[in-house]
């Protein structure tokens, strides 16, 4: 490709805010800067093909959020939101049988009545649409690819990426350089680790003196099921099988409106064996006695998986940075007992845009937002998030049926006493250093599945509608080729091609039959931008960066 100086220059728009990102958090952070001051300009720039097209989320939703940035949502005809929570389900499950849990020994904090199930991708459309209303202007099939700095080393907007440009780097006829959007303030909004998001934290250090991020992938998908074993409302939970009692992890099942089911399951991604495929999780869940009778009949719909963030209090980085601020999950603020970030998504938008609006009308631009840094833990994001820091790290060191247990202790002592037993615990390890050797662990074997109930990686890929152009660079970075080979293969059996829940990565042998000769392929047409490869390659030598905007998964209301 030519150098950068012989690239022609990029056109640039000013606004007072920039937003990266079309979820919830960035919406309602859109939407609160202009029902504050409709005169300031505000623009949201969307990697995916349409709002919504990337959001994947259970969802249950607490309406906290929708409650306090839009009041009146609920008597809106066209709301996103329609069945409220009518059961609560929680249980234990073994290779053959699940135990119920009673609800009377669940913290009320993980109580899901005045909850909502539905698509997160809806809600995000709703809100898309009001932000509209105000004037907000949005641009979907644009990523976001580059932070724009001042001589001060402060953030001044962002650059979308460069479209046309080849496999091998060269500018096709259809080359179109990136614009520049420059703004005031500039908020990230892009999700568990947003690549901009994770070049800022690393710039200006914003992880220092927190614990390590830590991570969990979450596998959905979307099912029609039979009439008569629809129940409008039900929501349920488990843990146990098919993970084992040292891997954290668990499942949902939400019934939703007109007959559809959303099925799911998490698999914390500091799991040890370098053998587990978290897709193969999934697909084995959904046998499982308990659950198969639900799908006998049904129609699968949608796949789908992402990255979501799991270090809650602890881990969340610090939020503010000359010229923008961390919101939603790009920030952290996911609730991990209560499989919960949209409302404190919508919560965090909401507040780093007031701060924003506060500092443009004193006549300020590109400081930090020191208040929105200082503001959030007391306020309702703080109190979510603070009853519950144990309970991932007491899972993390003391095992599935132990640490739940503990959990569950810390949460009443938080709720009844306003202190834990444990202080606030640790995360350890980032979630890339706690794979063991091949030689340490009882490789797993999944049965195939049955195309029925359980699937293929590449027949749910093509569910997900993910769709790249495919002569364009790969998105997907080495940082040394030959790692992979080198160093992960013999050691874990280069764990990507089974933490990957799209196929993107393939061992290729010259010799099959006496496995000589091995090759590393990234299939990266195939990527459903779940982040997991960024999170857990144990090398870190894979970066996931963003591809050509509008390409990747087009989830229709997941």
């Amino acid at each position: 490709m030519a150098e950068p100086a012989e690239l022609p220059p990029r056109e640039g728009m000013d606004f007072d805010v920039v937003i990266v990102g079309a979820g919830p958090a960035g919406l309602a952070a859109a939407i609160r800067v202009k029902q504050l001051d409709p005169d300031l300009t505000v623009v949201v720039v969307e990697k995916g093909s349409e709002v919504g097209a990337h959001i994947l989320s259970g969802a249950v939703v607490d309406p906290i959020g929708l409650d306090k940035l839009l009041p009146d949502w609920r008597q809106d005809d066209n709301r996103p939101l329609k069945t409220e929570v009518t059961e609560d389900r929680f249980y234990l499950l073994g290779p053959s049988g699940g135990i119920r849990l009673p609800n009377m020994l669940m913290p009320p904090l993980m109580n899901n009545h005045g909850n909502f199930v539905g698509s997160l991708a809806n809600v995000a459309r709703y809100l898309a649409t009001k932000a509209e209303e105000l004037g907000v202007e949005i641009y979907p099939g644009f990523a976001a690819a580059e932070l724009l700095f001042d001589e001060h080393n402060r953030v001044t907007g962002v650059a979308t990426g460069d479209m046309g440009v080849s496999r091998d780097g060269e500018m096709k006829d259809s080359f179109t350089r990136g614009m520049e959007l420059r703004g005031k303030y500039t908020l990230l909004a892009e999700g568990a680790r947003g690549s901009l998001a994770k070049m800022a934290i690393a710039r200006y250090h914003l992880d220092r003196g927190r614990e390590p991020a830590k991570f969990g992938i979450g596998l959905k998908e979307l099912w029609q099921i039979d009439p008569a074993k629809h129940q409008p409302g039900l929501v349920t939970h488990s843990f146990g099988w098919p993970l084992d009692s040292k891997t954290g992890g668990g499942s949902f099942l939400y019934h939703l409106e007109d007959g559809l089911v959303s099925v799911g399951f998490v698999v914390h991604l500091n799991y040890q064996n370098p053998t587990l495929s978290p897709f193969d999780e999934f697909q084995r869940f959904k046998t499982h006695p308990a659950i198969a009778p639900t799908f006998e009949g049904a129609k699968r719909i949608s796949y789908g998986a992402r990255a979501l963030t799991e270090g809650g209090w602890q881990s969340v980085p610090k939020v503010a940075f000359p010229g923008g601020a961390l919101i939603g999950c790009a920030a952290g603020f996911v609730n991990v007992p209560r499989i919960k970030g949209s409302h404190n998504a919508i919560l965090s938008g909401m507040l780093a845009a007031e701060q924003a609006v506060v500092a443009i009308e004193q006549g300020r631009a590109n400081d930090t937002l020191n208040t929105y840094e200082d503001e959030w833990r007391r306020s309702e994001i703080g109190r979510d998030l603070y009853p519950v820091r144990n309970v991932k790290p007491l899972w993390s060191k003391c095992g599935t049926y132990l640490g739940i247990a503990l959990g569950a202790l810390d949460m009443w002592c938080n709720t009844l006493f306003k202190r834990s037993p444990f202080g606030t615990m640790s995360h350890g390890k980032p979630d890339h250093a706690t794979l063991k050797p091949l030689s340490d662990v009882k490789p797993i074997v999944y049965p195939k599945p049955d195309g029925k109930i359980s699937f293929d990686k590449l027949s749910s890929v093509f569910l997900s509608a993910t769709n790249h152009e495919e002569d364009q660079p790969v998105h997907l970075k080495l940082k040394d080729a030959s790692v992979p080979v080198r160093d992960n293969l013999p050691v874990y059996g280069e764990p990507a091609r089974l933490y990957c829940p799209a196929g993107v990565y393939e061992i290729v042998y010259g010799d099959e039959a006496a496995k000589k000769d091995p090759r590393f392929v990234i299939n990266a047409q195939n990527c459903v931008h779940c982040k997991t490869c960024d999170i857990k390659d144990p090398a870190q030598n894979i970066t996931w960066a963003t591809p050509e905007g509008g390409g990747g998964p087009n989830y229709p209301n997941m």
